[in-house]
C-alpha cells in the first residue's frame, strides 16, 4: 500500500513561562490511501496534540522540536503557514471535536461552505452556492437549501457534524482527520455519522485519521488501531489482533473498562485505577506502571522500547512476552468486544 502519511519520531512541546511541557514524544507511525486508522486512548493521552501537529495548528506556544511528518512524499514540518494553508482542506481536512466552537457563529451555513469551494477549488460565488447546497444534500441534510441560509446556532448537534463533514469534502481530500466526531451525539446519529464518514471514504478513496476513545466506533470504522498513553504510543496492530489479542495492560484495561450487555458475557465495567499523568511529572519507568496490575521492578526504572512481537503489531511493555499477560491468540479475560 503506498504511504500518504509517515510520522516519524514525533516530538511535539509546549512553552510556558517556566518550562517546555512534552505532549507527545517519539511517536512514529504511517497509513496508505484509503487506509483507515485509529488513535485512541485516554484524554490528556497526545492523541489530539498528534493529530493539531500534522495540521499545523499547535498555536504559538507549541511546536515541533523533533521528528517531521511527511504527506504525500513531501516533508511539512516547518514549511511554513503559507504551504500548510494550501494544504488544509483541499490536501488534508479536518472534523473538529465540537463543531459549534469550529463553525463560524455570524456566517451563513452555505457561506462557510462556499468560502472552502472558492479557495480551493477556485469556485464563482454561484457555483459555490449551488455545490454547496449538493454537499449538503449529500451529507442527508433535508431542506438543504434553508439550512444552507441559517447560522449554526440553528442546528442541532449532529447537523452541525454533518455540516462539518461537507465543509471537510468540499476540497476532496487525501488524509480526513476526524477528532471525536461522534463525542456528544446520540447513538442514533452516531451510527449515520460513520455510516457517512464510510461513504464518502469509499466514494473518493481517501484516508482516515480516527482521533477517538470510542472503542466502539474503533471496532466499526479502524484498519488499524494506535493505542496512546502519556504521549506515547504503546501498541499498535490491525483492528482484528488488537480485540482478539490486546498484548499491553493499559490495551487490556480499556477493554475492560467498556461493560458487556450479551448474555453470559454480561459484565459491569472495570474502570483503570488512577489517572494519566501531567506532562509536567512523568513518573520514571514505564509510564504506565504506577496503575499496572502486573509492573515488576524493572518497569519503574527503564521506559521500554516500541517493539514488534507480532506481524503488524507492536507493544510497548517489560511483560508483553511473558505468561502474566493473556497468551497469545486468546481474549483478554473479559473482554467481549467483537469486531
Amino acid at each position: 500500500m503506498a504511504r500518504l502519511l509517515e510520522v516519524d519520531r514525533l516530538r511535539v512541546a509546549f512553552r510556558t513561562e517556566r518550562e517546555e511541557v512534552v505532549a507527545v514524544d517519539e511517536v512514529s507511525f504511517a497509513m496508505g490511501r484509503g487506509e483507515t486508522i485509529a488513535l485512541v486512548g485516554e484524554s490528556g493521552c497526545g492523541k489530539s496534540v498528534t493529530s493539531l501537529s500534522i495540521m499545523g495548528l499547535l498555536g504559538a506556544n507549541g511546536a515541533v522540536t523533533h521528528g517531521e511528518i511527511r504527506f504525500d512524499g513531501s516533508v511539512i514540518t516547518g514549511c511554513g503557514e503559507p504551504v500548510m494553508r494550501r494544504l488544509r482542506g483541499k490536501e488534508i481536512a479536518m472534523i473538529f471535536q465540537e463543531p459549534m466552537t469550529s463553525l463560524n457563529p455570524v456566517m451563513k451555513i452555505g457561506e462557510q461552505i462556499g468560502e472552502c469551494l472558492r479557495l480551493h477549488r477556485k469556485c464563482g460565488r454561484k457555483e459555490a452556492k449551488s455545490v454547496a447546497v449538493g454537499l449538503l444534500n449529500k451529507v442527508g441534510i433535508a431542506r438543504a437549501e434553508a439550512v444552507a441560509k441559517d447560522y449554526p446556532h440553528a442546528l442541532s448537534g449532529g447537523m452541525r457534524q454533518r455540516v462539518m463533514i461537507a465543509m471537510a469534502m468540499a476540497g476532496n481530500p487525501k488524509l480526513l482527520i476526524a477528532d471525536e466526531p461522534t463525542t456528544a451525539l446520540d447513538v442514533t446519529i452516531q451510527a449515520q455519522i460513520l455510516q457517512l464518514m464510510k461513504q464518502m471514504q469509499e466514494e473518493g478513496g481517501m484516508a482516515v485519521l480516527l482521533v477517538t476513545h470510542d472503542l466502539g466506533v474503533v471496532a466499526e470504522m479502524a484498519d488499524r488501531v494506535i493505542v496512546m498513553y502519556a504521549g506515547q504510543i504503546v501498541e499498535e496492530a490491525d483492528v482484528y489482533a488488537l480485540f482478539r489479542d490486546p498484548r499491553h495492560p493499559y490495551t487490556q484495561g480499556l477493554i475492560r473498562a467498556v461493560p458487556a450487555i450479551d448474555g453470559a458475557a454480561r459484565r459491569r465495567a472495570q474502570p483503570i485505577p488512577g489517572a494519566v499523568p501531567s506532562p509536567r511529572e512523568m513518573p520514571v519507568g514505564c509510564r504506565f506502571h504506577p496503575r499496572c496490575q502486573y509492573a515488576i521492578d524493572r518497569c519503574g526504572l527503564e521506559n521500554p522500547e516500541l517493539q514488534r512481537i507480532g506481524d503488524r503489531h507492536s507493544v510497548r511493555c517489560w511483560a508483553a512476552h511473558t505468561s502474566s499477560l493473556a497468551p497469545e491468540g486468546q481474549p483478554v479475560p473479559g473482554a467481549v468486544i467483537t469486531v
